[in-house]
């Protein structure tokens, strides 16, 4: 397809036809509250909504978005018009968020009708995952697996974590909104549970965290960057939505913690972070592999992106590391945060690439700003330690939105520079542009510009 110009009769920008004005309203709306079930930040909604407006000549559009509701207005004459869609318990998986984002190319070049648009958008919400119960439930031991070993864990907490990450997986596949809401009180109070009672017995190590390998799908790290980063840009209503949902969810699961702590009787030490037992070197190589492919199967990510995800992993693993020897364990975030940030960013805009989304949310989990913060704030309740602990989770927090921040800007300011570059290019006036060569009996002609007469004048 083409791009549609405007309709015959009015100027690009000018006033539409109703109905295309409210099939296009429709579809901007699809759009925007997909991308807020793929869990962008608002800023980023906004701009593609005014990116597919221009690209169907429409510029008078208005957008309100927040982290559950986006308002779209379309065209002046139907001002007050505007179509709310309100947010439901609706995540979309990394195959979705695929299909969303190409979608959203085609948007974006004016390469879809509207009606098309709204289709397939109805098609990505219904779809089913690729993979059935059993896989997606083994993909989330797996990808527990993967984190516990880069957590560096004794070899019995992996076993006691790939057990856990089994039954959270099994559980996290029941789509019930009110049991939604007690599902991460219940998860970590049973994987506390356990993890207390065979602690000692088996000698796993630090209780917390071995904690964070099968609780990670419910930390909300990724909520609390977001949420970060959307304040940092001016967005205060979402940003300040954001941050205090995942405050919410993190006193949940500490709430749940600390039961199961007061149940079995467990002492306050045990919930102190103590030093992570060191393995050997290649067991953080196999961690990522298998966070990768536990990414893979749970999520129903498509087989292009796994590629994609092993790298921004490896990025950020060594960023993170790099980070640790030269600024310390507190700002390792966010030089990985940082050093990752541009390269999903790269990826995403090539041809073959993958969404941001799916390559950033297992970064975040391995920079794992969601289970420092849940140890933290665990240690200070339970532990009865000071409030150091806490702040600090919460400065590596910030560490690793600000790396976001910086890492997103080098990436744009680096690719606008590319770009001004390729285009540079001075056109001259076109009086002093090059004329075409006269033929050859005009330049016999006596007095002409280009007479050969003249040229041999003494």
């Amino acid at each position: 397809m083409v791009r549609r110009p405007p309709r015959e009769g009015c100027a690009a920008g000018g006033l539409m036809d109703l109905d295309d004005a409210a099939l296009l309203r429709k579809f901007l709306l699809g759009i925007g509250g997909a991308m807020i079930a793929s869990q962008e930040p608002v800023d980023s909604v906004k701009l593609t909504l005014a990116r597919v407006s221009k690209a169907y000549h429409v510029d008078d559009t208005e957008f309100i978005v927040l982290p559950t509701v986006v308002l779209v207005q379309v065209d002046g004459v139907i001002q007050g018009r505007g179509t709310i869609r309100e947010g439901a318990i609706v995540t979309f998986r990394f195959d979705q968020i695929a299909e969303l984002h190409t979608v959203i190319k085609a948007a974006e070049r004016g390469e879809l009708e509207p009606v098309d648009g709204i289709r397939r958008l109805n098609e990505i919400g219904a779809k089913r995952p690729r993979f059935g119960w059993l896989v997606r439930t083994l993909g989330h031991a797996v990808l527990t697996a993967g984190l516990s070993l880069l957590l560096q864990p004794t070899w019995q907490g992996l076993l006691v974590s790939v057990g856990l990450g089994l039954f959270i997986g099994l559980v996290k596949l029941v789509r019930s909104p009110s049991l939604q809401l007690v599902f991460p009180v219940v998860a970590a109070f049973i994987c506390a549970l356990v993890v207390f009672a065979v602690a000692e017995p088996l000698g796993i190590g630090n209780p917390l965290v071995l904690l964070v390998a099968p609780l990670v799908t419910f930390l909300p790290g990724g909520m609390l960057t977001t949420g970060t980063r959307e304040l940092a840009t001016g967005q205060a209503i979402a940003g300040s939505a954001r941050l205090v949902s995942g405050l919410v969810t993190l006193g949940l699961l500490s709430s749940g913690i600390l039961a199961a702590g007061t149940l079995v009787g467990a002492t306050r030490y045990d919930y102190r972070a103590i030093g992570a037992q060191e393995l050997p070197w290649w067991i953080s190589l196999a961690g990522i592999l298998l966070l990768a492919i536990g990414n893979y199967l749970h999520f129903s990510a498509p087989r292009s992106t796994f590629g994609w995800v092993v790298l921004a992993l490896v990025v950020a693993y060594l960023g993170q590391r790099l980070g640790g020897i030269l600024l310390g364990p507190s700002l390792s975030g966010f030089v990985g945060a940082v050093v990752v940030a541009p390269v999903v960013l790269w990826i995403e805009s090539l041809r073959r690439g993958a969404p941001a989304q799916i390559t950033f949310l297992p970064a975040f989990w391995l920079l794992v700003p969601g289970a420092a913060s849940l140890i933290g704030l665990t240690s200070v309740v339970g532990g009865n330690v000071a409030l150091d602990a806490f702040w600090g989770a919460l400065a590596g927090i910030l560490g690793i939105a600000l790396g976001v921040l910086i890492g997103t800007a080098l990436f744009s300011a680096v690719r606008s520079s590319a770009r001004g570059i390729e285009n540079f290019t001075v056109e001259l006036p076109v009086a002093l542009a090059s004329p075409e060569r006269s033929g050859l009996w005009h330049r016999l002609i006596p007095g002409t510009r280009e007479s050969l007469w003249r040229a041999r004048r003494p």
